[in-house]
This record gives structure tokens, sequence and C-alpha cells, in this order.
């Protein structure tokens, strides 16, 4: 029978698991937005308001790409005791979700809506900058390393019962 104790413990169990993915991927993404500021044209010709708002966004865009890559990866081929049963398939379809998303996006922004634009700094593969393209390789595969069995990098590991 399963009673309430057990339900109250997986909750708990996949509340770290939620804290762990978002708070890497908030901090690590806030970074690399800070960072890659002289590479967009924003840098050189906005007011200090507009680069902070831009950046909170960008950072807030980055995170909802990630949830809902983990999340339709999850869906799609996760099972019930991930990460450790079908992490590296989760990482591999989430993470290929996240650049497939980032590329439409910068094409679009930056090619169809003129949205922003990079500067001169910005190396492009056709078209697309090179710095978000390896944000998403960087940044998920770093939080999807912290999420892989027996890695120690992350202080809360999942429970085995969960």
């Amino acid at each position: 029978m399963f009673d309430q104790s057990q339900l109250l413990h997986i909750s708990l169990t996949r509340s770290k698991l939620i804290l762990q993915f978002f708070a890497p991927t908030t901090a690590l993404n806030l970074g690399w937005e800070i960072l890659q500021l002289p590479l967009y044209t924003l840098w050189g010709e906005s007011t200090f308001s507009a680069i902070g708002f831009a950046v909170v966004h960008c950072t807030v865009g980055d995170v909802l790409i990630a949830s809902l890559s983990l999340t339709v990866a999850l869906i799609l081929v996760g099972s019930r005791n991930w990460p450790r049963v079908g992490y590296l398939t989760v990482a591999i379809v989430a993470g290929t979700l996240g650049i497939a998303y980032t590329v439409f996006s910068e094409w679009n922004n930056t090619v169809v809506t003129r949205a922003w634009s990079y500067s001169s700094l910005m190396p492009t593969v056709w078209g697309i900058g090179l710095s978000p393209l390896a944000q998403w390789f960087i940044v998920p595969g770093f939080v999807f390393w912290c999420f892989k069995p027996n890695s120690t990098c992350t202080p809360v590991r999942p429970e085995r019962n969960a």
C-alpha cells in the first residue's frame, strides 16, 4: 500500500532534484549572459537599465528553455527513477532540444525580426553566434554532469527509494 509518508518523501526528493537543476542553471546562465554582453550591439548602444533588463530577460528565457527541454525529454524518454535510470538519454534529448531552440531563436531574432544584433566581436557559424551555441553546450552539459549518477559535484543526491 502507498501511504502519505511515502508520497511526501517522493515529493521532497523531487523538489531537491528540481532545486539542483534550477540553481546552477540560473546562476550559470546569468553569468554567461553578463560575460557575452560585448558580443552584442546592445553593449555599446544602450543604457545601463536597458542592458540590465536584457540580462534578466535573457536569463529568464534561458531557464525557461532549459526547463522545457528537460520536461519534454523526461516525458519522451525519462523514467520514474531518473537520473539513476536513463540519465544519458534524457541529457542528450534535453540538450538537443535546447540547442535546436537556440539556433531557431538566434536566427529569428537576428535575421527575421532584428530584435537584436551581434557586434563585430561575435564569431558566427552560418549567421548564428558561437557564444549562444557554446552556452547551450557548456551550461546544460555541466548541469547534467552534476546529475550523473555518482557525480561528486552535487551536494544532495537523489535517494535510492525515490
